[in-house]
């Protein structure tokens, strides 16, 4: 008696997919122009978001299309391209490494390692764009992050999962704040990326603010001023999907971004390029979609959370300026640095009055709200107050809040001071404002 072999199973549809995929015929399309920033295609049938390579080994992505054209922004320099050369579309988005094995590296604007290390032990490579978790999915915030940074974590408490701004106008420090919290904050792992950074400044970044120590739990992502605008938009998407991955997994990370601003001109430079109308102050209207599309994918998901510390650089310093005022609407939270507190060498020059976290009531105690609410009043009086005290018209006795913001000028002035090398853990920050605060007297 004869038996048959058992039959084959059947291919499943992403087998059928991908076979017919393999056999279909290569699709190459041809440069019409290469104008400016833009390099317009023709005849690939590419899809906004896809990657074209030009010539042998240029690629771009297509960022709009018009009819048969699809207007792409290169990822690389364009020295070389001319009208005529072949596009071959790859019929896939961008796709980024992720996963704990990225600890300690130092990676460009689009996943590749630069820091002389080997290949990268990525987990998986992922497309670049993700969506923002369910808002009914995600945990609330409710535990506070301690970032090392005594000012912050008493009077501008973080909770896990918030994102916050830090809003200064050049030269005000704004990136050293951000090295001191990258050393000391308890979260697991940071996400760091430098968006449109000076080169120069890179290094000194590296060794000198961040260290060995930070960078050992550290991926950093760095997009330097001279990189095409794609690049350096780009580099932004790539640290928060990093980040993303790493809550996936149940972790909580912090993403570190500076700066908030040049991601924003780099999608400037793109929208006007591809055509797009010059709104506010030049920004076409596509910068504060993306705003929100950027902002929206870091805090809490379903397990882990994504902690977003993002530095906004105000023009002229100027806190309504067009980015500033979105990004303050879509966050959590913002911090102010002011460039008198600067000049004068008090740091980090953080205007504590002038800062809000939106979480603070739920991640912090009754006392230690109370103990915060005190010191600023004090704080309020003194700043009210202080024209009169300028030209000594004061008369003492006349506010006990201003006499007291007088009297302990000092022991608050060596509250809110802190030297960049310094890390103050978050039980020794509370303990020292509940002393200064016992010392100020009875604050109604």
């Amino acid at each position: 008696m004869t038996t048959l072999a058992p039959a084959a199973p059947a291919p499943s549809p992403a087998a059928w997919a991908r076979a017919l995929a393999a056999t279909a015929p290569e699709r190459v399309g041809t440069v019409r122009a290469v104008v400016g920033l833009t390099i317009e295609v023709v005849g690939t049938g590419a899809a906004v978001g896809e990657l074209v390579r030009v010539g042998d080994d240029v690629l771009a992505e297509v960022v709009a299309t018009a009819g048969a054209t699809a207007r792409c922004m290169p990822l690389g320099p364009t020295s070389g391209l001319r009208a005529g050369m072949p596009a071959r579309p790859l019929r896939e988005p961008l796709r980024v490494p992720v996963g704990p094995g990225l600890l300690g590296r130092v990676l460009d604007g689009l996943g590749r390692p630069i820091d002389g290390k080997g290949p990268l032990r990525a987990r998986a490579w992922v497309p670049l764009d993700s969506r923002a978790p369910h808002p009914l999915e995600r945990a609330r915030v409710d535990e506070p992050l301690d970032l090392g940074v005594r000012v912050l974590d008493t009077l501008v408490t973080v909770g896990r999962g918030q994102r916050l701004g830090l809003f200064a106008g050049s030269g005000v420090g704004k990136s050293s704040l951000l090295s001191m919290v990258a050393r000391g904050t308890d979260a697991e792992v940071s996400v760091i990326a430098l968006v449109g950074e000076r080169g120069r400044e890179v290094r000194e970044f590296l060794e000198d603010d961040l260290g060995p120590e930070g960078l050992a739990r550290s991926v950093v992502v760095i997009a330097t001023s001279d990189e095409p605008p794609l690049v350096r938009l780009r580099s932004a998407f790539l640290a928060t999907r990093i980040a993303e991955a790493l809550r996936d997994e149940g972790r909580h990370a912090v993403l570190m971004m500076d700066s908030l601003t040049r991601v924003a001109m780099a999608q400037r430079e793109i929208g006007l390029s591809v055509g797009e109308p010059p709104a506010t102050r030049g920004y076409p209207p596509s910068t504060f979609a993306l705003l929100a599309q950027l902002l929206e994918r870091a805090g809490t998901g379903a397990t882990g959370s994504v902690t977003g510390l993002y530095t906004v650089l105000v023009d002229g310093d100027d806190h309504n300026e067009p980015i500033a005022d979105a990004a303050r609407s879509i966050l959590d939270g913002h911090v102010v640095l002011d460039r008198r507190l600067a000049v004068a060498g008090h740091f980090p020059s953080v205007d504590a009055l002038g800062s809000i976290s939106r979480v603070a009531s739920r991640v912090t105690t009754p006392e230690q709200r109370d103990a915060a609410r005190r010191l600023r009043a004090v704080m309020a009086a003194r700043r009210q107050a202080q024209d009169l005290l300028d030209v000594g018209a004061y008369v003492a006795g006349s506010n006990p809040l201003v006499d007291a913001a007088v009297t302990h000028g000092r022991a608050i002035d060596a509250f809110l001071r802190q030297d960049i090398e310094d890390v103050v853990p978050s039980a020794q920050a509370w303990a020292h404002l509940a002393a200064l605060v016992q010392t100020l007297g009875e604050v109604p």
